[in-house]
């Protein structure tokens, strides 16, 4: 597994790895599904503490328990919530920042996290306090690294001049390009890498894809409509030829040089295998990417500019 890595940081992390929002809360499943990801040779895990109000962070640490050595472990905090409770409210308080994570370390069975993600942001948070907070943990041996989760430009750029962050994670896909207008060169440009969640959009981007359009896409998506999402995931599954439709979306992704991993999620090991095949695949080059981009939209932001 090639691996890549994360921004000015000492992470080295497998360019694609594994999403474990998916997994669901049969902990036999989640562990094989997590075992056969690190059998192949993946070695970065996202979760969140509000996947499942905190079960996913239990599940997970269970499945590495033994194995923390292989592991480059991520979660993420921001969103308020307690477990039992419906609902959850917004809150990049240093006070909560700093309360999530004694919770997350319990749960996930570990004295440290390599990344700390930062659930989300808004240009009204207290930003200069939740990087105050980020900062305290990792003198304090708590975390090794801290990053975003945001797709927000207007976000991102301040975090890229107010703090230290060595990741962002965003969506981003061939059916969801809006990173490409700027965000991924300006994150290069400052060594800060991106973690792209969401690279098979949905699964329309897989060998099963026009099943997906099917079930997914009858009101669109972002700026495609049914009938263009048919024709584009059409297209796709036709230029994939000799690798998997999978593999293709994924490549597509790491091809910029910002991106650090393209994580997918799996409720199965059958998905997961879908996934690993990415790894037999040749290379993608610069005219396939290029047609890619032909039959596709260059998607903008509308919000957060």
């Amino acid at each position: 597994m090639n691996k890549r890595q994360i921004g000015t940081s000492d992470l080295v992390v497998s360019e694609i790895s594994l999403g474990c929002m998916s997994l669901g809360t049969n902990e036999h499943i989640a562990s094989e599904i997590i075992d056969r990801a690190l059998d192949s040779g993946i070695n970065y895990l996202d979760t969140a503490d509000l996947y499942d109000q905190g079960i996913n962070e239990s599940i997970v640490g269970k499945a590495i328990k033994g194995k923390r050595d292989k592991v480059i472990l991520a979660t993420k905090v921001g969103n308020h919530f307690e477990p039992g409770k419906e609902g959850w409210y917004w809150d990049p308080s240093k006070k909560h920042i700093k309360n999530g994570v004694k919770d997350s370390l319990t749960r996930l069975g570990v004295d440290y996290i390599d990344l700390y993600q930062l659930h989300g942001g808004t240009i009204e948070d207290p930003i200069d306090e939740t990087i105050e907070a980020f900062e305290e943990l990792k003198q304090e041996g708590i975390i090794r690294y801290y990053g975003i989760s945001s797709i927000r430009p207007n976000v991102i750029r301040e975090y890229i001049t107010r703090s230290n962050i060595v990741s962002v994670m965003m969506q981003y896909s061939l059916l969801d390009r809006r990173p490409e207008e700027n965000v991924l060169d300006l994150l290069h440009e400052h060594n800060i890498s991106v973690i792209a969640r969401g690279p098979m959009a949905k699964g329309m981007l897989t060998t099963n894809g026009l099943a997906q359009v099917e079930k997914k896409g009858q009101n669109g998506y972002l700026d495609y409509s049914y009938g263009e999402l048919k024709g584009v995931v059409s297209r796709f599954l036709e230029l994939a030829e000799d690798r998997t439709a999978n593999a293709l979306a994924l490549q597509y992704v790491l091809q910029h040089p910002a991106l650090a991993t393209a994580v997918f999620g799996a409720s199965s090991i059958e998905q997961l295998e879908a996934n690993l095949r990415y790894g037999h695949s040749k290379p993608l080059d610069d005219d396939l990417y290029k047609e890619l981009q032909a039959i596709s939209k260059p998607n903008v932001y509308d919000a957060h500019r």
